[in-house]
C-alpha cells in the first residue's frame, strides 16, 4: 500500500493532463494487482485423494484406477505412474491414478468418483467383488516370483508379550479395518485364542492408516502389537535394521493374492480384454520390461475370484457378512 500512495503523489504534482492520465495507469496497476492477488487466492490444492492425470496425445477417453494407501501417497505414486503411462501408451486411452488415504474409500469412491478399476488389497477386493460385483484381471508377480503375501502380528523384543494372554491391557494398532494383514488375521487370532470383545480385553486399540505406519507405531513405543503385511514389514526392514533387531513376528496367517488390479463389471469388454492382455504380455516387451523392472516385479498374471478362496475363508471364520460389512474404521 506505502509503494503505491507513492506512485500516486510523484503523479499529482504534474500538470492536470498528465495527472489523468496517470491516475489511469495507476487504476490499471491496481487492478493488475487485484487479478493477481485473486488468481493466487483462488488456486487449488490437491484433495487428500491424489489424482495424478497424464496428458498422452489426443486420447479423448480416460480409465480412472484407484490405489489403496498400502505405502504414504508420494511412494504409491512413484510405483504406479510408469505403469500407468505405459497403459496409456498401448491401449490409446488415459490412464489416471487417484490415491485415496483409507482403504474402505475405495468402496465408496468407486461408485462417487466412477472410478474404472483399482487395485484392491486382497479384503477390499472381496468387499468390492461382494458389493459391485468388480472382476478381476491380474496381479503382479515379484522380482522373487512370488504373487502372494500374508500377514504378521508382532511386538517388541525384550517385553513382556510372549502370547495372547500377554496381550491384555495393552495396545493394539490395526491397520485399517478394510484389509486382511491388518485386521482379518487380528480378529482370527483373537477368536482362536478366546479373546471375545477385543475392545475390552486390549487398553486400546486404533487404527494406523497404513501398514509401514502400524510397523513403526510398535517400533517406537506407541502402540504394545502390531498387524501387518509381511511384502511391507521385510521391505522396511531391508533399510532399518531396527525393525529386525527390535522386533518378532508372534504370527504368521495363510497366503493371500497380492494387490491385483479389477475392473467394473460394466466396462467396455473390448478395453477390459486389451487391458488384460497388455498387463499379462507386458513382460516380453522391452519398455514393459523396463516398467516392471520399476514396479518390483517380473510380469502380471491371470487373477480369478477363486484365487481368493483364503480370504474368504477368514470371512467365514469370523462371521463376517462380506454385503452388509461396515467397512468404515472407528
Amino acid at each position: 500500500m506505502n509503494s503505491t500512495r507513492l506512485f500516486y503523489r510523484v503523479f499529482t504534482d504534474t500538470s492536470k493532463h498528465v495527472f489523468h492520465m496517470n491516475r489511469i495507469l495507476v487504476l490499471f496497476f491496481l487492478l493488475c494487482m487485484v487479478v493477481i492477488i485473486g488468481c493466487n487466492n483462488t488456486e487449488t490444492t490437491l484433495p487428500v485423494e491424489v489424482i495424478t492425470q497424464k496428458e498422452t496425445g489426443s486420447h479423448e477417453k480416460t480409465l480412472l484406477i484407484g490405489l489403496i494407501p498400502e505405502r504414504n501417497i508420494f511412494k504409491q505414486i512413484e510405483r504406479y505412474e510408469p505403469l500407468a503411462d505405459y497403459l496409456s501408451k498401448k491401449i490409446g486411452i488415459n490412464v489416471n491414478l487417484k490415491v485415496l488415504t483409507r482403504y474402505g474409500n475405495i468402496i465408496d469412491n468407486f461408485v462417487s468418483l466412477g472410478l474404472d478399476g483399482a487395485f484392491f488389497g486382497s479384503f477390499t477386493y472381496t468387499l468390492a467383488h461382494a458389493k459391485l460385483g468388480v472382476d478381476p484381471i491380474a496381479r503382479p508377480l515379484s522380482i522373487e516370483g512370488i504373487s502372494t503375501y500374508h500377514g504378521l502380528i508382532f511386538a517388541r523384543k525384550g517385553g513382556d508379550i510372549k502370547d495372547a494372554e500377554d496381550m491384555k491391557g495393552k495396545i493394539f494398532a490395526f491397520v485399517d479395518n478394510a484389509t486382511t494383514a491388518g485386521y482379518l488375521l487380528p480378529l482370527s487370532y483373537f477368536k482362536k485364542h478366546g479373546i471375545g470383545n477385543y475392545r475390552t480385553y486390549f487398553k486400546e486399540t486404533y487404527f494406523a492408516g497404513t501398514h509401514e505406519d502400524a510397523i513403526y507405531d510398535v517400533l517406537n513405543k506407541k502402540a504394545d502389537i502390531g498387524a501387518a503385511k509381511n511384502t511391507i514389514y521385510y521391505k522396511l526392514a531391508n533399510f532399518d535394521d531396527r525393525i529386525k533387531n527390535e522386533l518378532f513376528v508372534l504370527e504368521k496367517s495363510p497366503d493371500v493374492p497380492e494387490n491385483g488390479l479389477a475392473v467394473r463389471k460394466d466396462l467396455d469388454a473390448s478395453i477390459k480384454s486389451k487391458l488384460k492382455e497388455i498387463l499379462l504380455n507386458m513382460h516380453n516387451d522391452p519398455d514393459g520390461k523396463t516398467v516392471l523392472e520399476k514396479f518390483g516385479a517380473q510380469m502380471f498374471i491371470e487373477t480369478k475370484d477363486n484365487d481368493y478362496h483364503s480370504v474368504y475363508d477368514y470371512v467365514k471364520t469370523i462371521n463376517l457378512n462380506l454385503t452388509t460389512y461396515d467397512y468404515i474404521n472407528d
